[in-house]
């Protein structure tokens, strides 16, 4: 394949290899069934839609039989595994602009505080930013109804302020110290969305690059902030893909392929029809092929993540440290339905190189699996390595003869608890009230010359949060509804300044400035600085077979 930005038929595939197999094939493919098979559909069909008809004709009520039939669909769908999905045509678009890296609207980054629309930030290069919006502006109507304190939700502004490019909408600000609402029309243009949030160099050697999600546009940004950063000197690699969902496997595949020898395998998989049965291999010159490299992961991160993290674990290219990942080795398949609505089916199960599944187990009970996160946390896993069981069913062998285990996640090579010791009720109420963004928002609008000529290194190394600072956020709190707790502050006033830095410098630089203070207090990131000359000694090794796990 080339380096060149997939189109968005080739990256909807459910993997991309090697040698490249036309999007045609994949969808435009049709399969013979057995004919006993064919019968049996068709006589449910017809079942199916008796039974419709029925209803909709002589029910006692009348009922909205679209609504029925997707409720039928869903609770269909859950009965297959936890992953095959329907996406109704009101919510298909939505969900599939986070993964497109891109969306068409006015460019805004906002938040609901108290039931009105605040403008966290326009976004560079939109039509937002062009027009002269800014921070800290309120939206007050839209199109000339009033959207604030009637109850608007995150889904009614995307509705309200995404649309086609080149539509327009009219917007009235209310800003800061105005007394007159400001009117706006603004042209819907394209968005980019980012998911790599943070690329920077830690030190003289390290790098870091944290990917948020794996989108259409992700593959292109990595190998972007990997060219950035080898020219800034990086000969070591931190990948953090703690709390990443996952999304397209492509963009996991090339991405590893930049990391991997050449003919490596990265991952395989396999379905009931033959050709979605595939497997991929690195088979280009990459990036940074040399030099250590650990990947971050904990109980968040899933599916491409897994992908990813399985194919350095099981090459020996470097080290996995964290928490066990999420356990999911499904393959959906996204399928357009004519009404707009989307079918994301499981096609086939993956397989990292060693050849485990890694899907953790389920059965009928949907809400058990859901809730495994809580079941992982109440045994301890979070907190305790030992907590841990393996079967030695699903033992395997990485390339160089070290152990992993199939059947539930990423387990790491260096396990790091969690840390929940500075944390407090107190100090999760006030960012579930958005207190917090509210007062970077004020903070930030309120001292603009401050940081005018303030670079983002002498922000992180320089910069404190202030007590008068802090009483300032709990005043706003308190105006939240947030009562104060002396206890739960004193407990966490460290931890609190941090975050408070964190989300400032988000908000007056960018996403990596957050990463730059925030992982100052990320546990898994700080141990992992500590861990390089394993890293090293892992992917430089011929035979690891004799290593204690």
């Amino acid at each position: 394949m080339s380096d060149t930005k997939n189109t968005k038929a080739q990256i909807r595939l459910p993997i991309i290899l090697a040698l490249a197999i036309s999007a045609g094939i994949w969808i435009g493919a049709t399969f013979a069934e057995p004919k006993s098979n064919q019968n049996d559909l068709r006589a449910a069909l017809y079942k199916l839609q008796e039974i419709m008809t029925y209803i909709n004709r002589d029910y006692v009520d009348s009922v909205n039989t679209n609504e029925l039939v997707e409720y039928g669909i869903t609770k269909m769908l859950e009965n297959l595994d936890p992953h095959s999905s329907y996406i109704p045509a009101r919510d298909a678009s939505l969900a599939q602009s986070q993964l497109d890296g891109e969306f068409d609207g006015i460019g805004v980054e906002f938040g609901i505080i108290r039931d009105t629309i605040y403008v966290v930030a326009p976004l560079t290069g939109g039509p937002s930013e062009a027009l002269g919006i800014q921070s800290g502006d309120q939206i007050i109507n839209v199109d000339g109804k009033t959207v604030a304190g009637i109850g608007v939700t995150n889904r009614d502004v995307f509705d309200l302020l995404r649309g086609p490019k080149g539509s327009k909408v009219t917007i009235d600000i209310k800003r800061k110290n105005q007394s007159e609402l400001i009117p706006y029309e603004i042209t819907r243009d394209k968005i980019p969305q980012y998911s790599i949030n943070a690329s920077y160099m830690v030190n003289d050697e390290v790098g870091y690059i944290k990917v948020t999600r794996f989108a259409a546009t992700t593959y292109d940004e990595f190998r972007t902030s990997i060219e950035d950063l080898k020219s800034k000197g990086m000969q070591k690699l931190i990948i953090d893909l703690q709390g990443n969902p996952g999304g397209y496997m492509g963009a996991a595949i090339n991405m590893a392929d930049e990391l991997l020898g050449q003919r490596a395998l990265i991952v395989s998989q396999e379905g009931k029809v033959d050709q979605y049965s595939q497997k991929a291999f690195a088979y280009k010159p990459g990036l940074f092929e040399e030099g250590p490299v650990i990947v971050l992961i904990n109980e968040g991160s899933a599916s491409a993540s897994e992908i990813l993290a399985g194919a350095i674990q099981d090459n020996d290219r470097g080290l996995i440290v964290g928490r066990r990942s999420f356990g999911k080795g499904l393959v959906q398949l996204p399928i357009d339905l004519s009404d707009g609505a989307e079918l994301r089916l499981t096609i086939a199960r993956y397989y990292t190189p060693s050849g485990r599944s890694i899907q953790k187990p389920y059965g009928a009970n949907y809400e058990d699996y859901e809730k495994d996160f809580v079941k992982r946390f109440e045994h301890g896993e979070f907190f305790s390595a030992d907590s841990i069981t393996f079967n030695d069913s699903l033992k395997y062998e990485t390339a160089k003869g070290r152990t992993v285990y199939g059947g539930g996640g990423i387990m790491p090579d260096y396990f790091v608890p969690l840390d929940t010791t500075q944390n407090s009720i107190y100090i999760n109420r006030l960012f579930n009230s958005d207190s917090n963004r509210e007062f970077v928002l004020e903070y930030a609008n309120d001292h603009k010359d401050q940081f005018a000529n303030m670079s983002v290194e002498e922000y992180r190394d320089e910069f404190e949060v202030s007590d008068s600072m802090l009483k300032d956020l709990i005043s706003i709190g308190e105006k939240n509804k947030v009562k104060f707790d002396q206890e739960d502050f004193n407990k966490s006033k460290d931890y609190l300044k941090v975050l408070v830095k964190a989300h400032l410098g988000r908000q007056l630089y960018d996403d990596s400035a957050f990463y730059m203070v925030v992982n100052d207090i990320n546990e898994v990131y700080m141990q992992a600085l500590k861990l390089f000359d394993q890293a090293e000694k892992i992917a430089l090794a011929k035979d690891l077979s004799s290593v204690e796990e």
